[in-house]
């Protein structure tokens, strides 16, 4: 199947209403606006490549989610450094609740920041997307039992993290985690769909 004008312009039409959700769900994965933009348009360009065949699939957006996803682990592996958060991305919010919602996602992405990239993704999926575990077992191709585990690692690695207790621990912590013995609870950072490509 060759990429004609119909493919490019149902690529725009599909993509442009999701553009804001890939690039907060890219923002999860770095902690960093900049590397953020940076994913996002990598992933963008690998999907446009790709849509003529992905284009018939139920949620090419699911699939750009694991594309993501992979870009960003190996972005990881090859600079090996801490990551740094410098922005957030705008979000469309009431000027009333701005301060309060863009507070609990600098804490909460500078944390994320400080786990491995797999464990970042799972914590990502799992709460701050409100995915189930099957679900996210799906997306990083492991089993569910691995997803409870790497889940259990990064919350407990985030409750530790000062950014991150300063925000509360009960199940409606702003931030989005679940409380020691309480339910996962939605996050106000935005919850774009997942993806389907498999972590290397």
């Amino acid at each position: 199947m060759h990429t004609d004008e119909g493919d490019s312009d149902g690529f725009t039409a599909y993509f442009a209403p999701r553009a804001g959700g890939l690039l907060r769900f890219a923002f999860l994965l770095t902690g960093d606006a900049g590397e953020a933009e940076e994913l996002t348009q990598m992933t963008l360009v690998r999907m446009f490549v790709v849509w003529p065949r992905v284009r018939g699939h139920d949620r090419p957006d699911a699939y750009a989610r694991r594309v993501m996803v992979n870009a960003n682990a190996r972005r990881f592996r090859r600079r090996r450094v801490r990551q740094v958060l410098v922005d957030v991305p705008p979000e469309r919010a009431e000027p009333s609740s701005q301060l309060a919602a863009v507070e609990d996602r600098v804490g909460l992405a500078a944390a994320l920041a400080t786990l491995p990239p797999r464990q970042r993704a799972v914590v990502v999926l799992r709460y701050c997307e409100d995915r189930p575990e099957a679900e996210v077992a799906t997306l990083l191709r492991c089993s569910t039992g691995t997803v409870k585990s790497q889940a259990a690692k990064g919350l407990a690695k985030l409750r530790a993290h000062p950014a991150v207790t300063g925000l509360g621990t009960g199940p409606a912590d702003p931030a989005g985690l679940p409380g020691p013995a309480g339910p996962p609870s939605p996050s106000r950072v935005a919850r774009p769909v997942i993806g389907r490509e498999e972590l290397p």
